[in-house]
């Protein structure tokens, strides 16, 4: 398997389904971690694998990026794909499918990405709460339950409801620091000049290594770490929105509303609506 740097802060999960996962007959597999911070180790599968987080953040690495996954939104990770996951998030509940991929599929599912839960494949998710292991086609109503689910899944990959928020993970060790210095330190007025001091480089050195490394501005990422960092703020319920703009380093609540809406589609006050279950 091919191997990229991780983050000295993860703590590895119980892994012992991957081996499960793999067994020829395992045409559907269920494994959903309902405890909260949720990690595992670098691995892949011969499966695809659908996330769906209900309640929290999870944050999953690949070999190029690092990606967001918010509550109501699924991740489809398609087979073979190096990855590895982490959540904090006390409260969030980790639904895990391995599906096998079929002759008819014509690549529809190799893309990997996050799109929003629509109110019918959420509802399918969580009725398989109860559910654990391997699925066969001797398993009756729920082998073709998990058939009909992947149906309506189908559709909801082909309308690209994307979710946006993800950026390249930095594997350079002096960009690392630098992402973990400003994810400690959102309510900064973090602009360039400020952080390229904070590390002692020229601007234009950094902004040379963002564009080198990473393939985007500083702006972008530093935008990107601010509106995740909203989104878990929203779910903890405990601060209002002209709190939470505050909390994350934008100085107005219009300011953020603004780019927060030009980023995920919806004003934040909306999004935490959905993310809560009002809508």
């Amino acid at each position: 398997m091919r191997q990229f740097e991780i983050s000295s802060y993860l703590y590895p999960m119980n892994d012992s389904h991957f081996k499960a996962v793999e067994e020829e007959d395992a045409e559907f597999y269920v494994y959903h971690v309902l405890t909260g911070n949720v990690t595992t180790d670098i691995h892949y599968h011969s499966s695809a694998q659908l996330i769906y987080a209900e309640g929290g953040i999870v944050h999953v690495f690949t070999e190029l990026k690092h990606w967001y996954l918010p509550a109501r939104c699924f991740m489809w990770i398609p087979a073979g794909t190096p990855h590895y996951i982490f959540s904090t998030s006390p409260k969030v509940d980790l639904y895990n499918f391995y599906f096998k991929k079929e002759a008819e599929e014509n690549g529809r599912f190799d893309e990997i990405n996050i799109y929003s839960v629509n109110n019918l494949l959420r509802e399918m998710i969580l009725y398989t709460k109860e559910w654990d292991g391997k699925i066969t086609k001797n398993d009756g109503s729920q082998y073709n339950f998990l058939k009909a689910l992947k149906g309506v899944l189908s559709e909801t990959i082909d309308k690209k409801l994307a979710f946006p928020v993800q950026h390249p993970f930095p594997k350079d060790e002096t960009l690392l620091k630098i992402a973990k210095y400003i994810h400690a330190n959102l309510e900064k007025p973090l602009s360039i000049e400020f952080t390229a001091k904070e590390f002692g480089m020229s601007t234009r050195t950094l902004s040379r290594k963002f564009k080198e490394i990473l393939g985007m501005n500083y702006v972008r990422f530093l935008r990107a770490l601010r509106i995740t960092r909203s989104l878990e703020l929203m779910l903890e319920g405990k601060y209002n929105m002209y709190e939470i703009a505050m909390m994350v380093g934008y100085n107005s609540l219009s300011s953020f509303s603004n780019i927060f809406k030009k980023i995920i589609g919806v004003p934040p006050t909306e999004y935490q609506q959905k993310l809560r279950g009002d809508k």
